[in-house]
This record gives C-alpha cells, structure tokens and sequence, in this order.
C-alpha cells in the first residue's frame, strides 16, 4: 500500500466518522473531551482526584459514543478515563436547524 493509498484511506475512513457523528449527535446531551478521545453521552459523572500531590480525573460515562476512527464500534457501554489532562465537558445546544415546535403544524 503506498502513502498516498494510506492517506486516501483515512481520509476516507474520516469522512465516514463525520457523517456519522452528524447522524448521532442529535441523541446526546453532552460533550466530553479529554486529550485522547471525544466522547458524546447524556450522562457522566466527573470527578478529582489528588494523590501524593498530583492531581487526575477520573470520567465514567454510561452509553456513549466516541469518535475514533480505528474501532470498529463507536458505540459503548461504560467509559472510564483516568487522565492527568484536561477534561472538557460541553452542553450541546439543541439546533437551529431543528423545526418549531410540533405544535405549529397540528401536531
């Protein structure tokens, strides 16, 4: 396989990860990124831990989604993440592309 096939793989195989998350971050209500992964899920738990003076997090997720290209399932139970890095949690704002309420068209 030559680097350019390598490179039109990935690209490929990126492309297909954005479509997906496209199709599935409607289902989650939050973001949690920590420097390994990106994870979309509607229910953590994020908690500090301080050992021997150093400080890490600890994240559990329960169903959720992770954007990682070389799994095979981007689906997942349970996460736990132990990191000595930043954790960033993000609430996901509800569209605007979403329509009106179902109210306005009798429903």
């Amino acid at each position: 396989m030559s680097a350019e096939d390598l490179e039109k793989y990935e690209t490929e195989m990126e492309l297909k990860l954005y479509r997906e998350y496209r199709d599935v971050v409607g289902l989650f209500k939050y973001v949690i990124e920590t420097e390994r992964r990106f994870y979309l899920t509607n229910d953590y738990e994020l908690n500090v831990h301080s050992l021997q003076g150093e400080v890490f997090f600890e994240v559990s997720m329960a169903d959720a989604w992770v954007w990682d290209m070389y799994r095979p399932a981007r689906f997942v139970k349970k996460v736990r993440v132990l990191t000595f890095k930043d954790v960033n949690v993000e609430e996901l704002a509800k569209s605007d592309l979403e329509l009106p309420g179902d109210n306005a068209f009798g429903r």
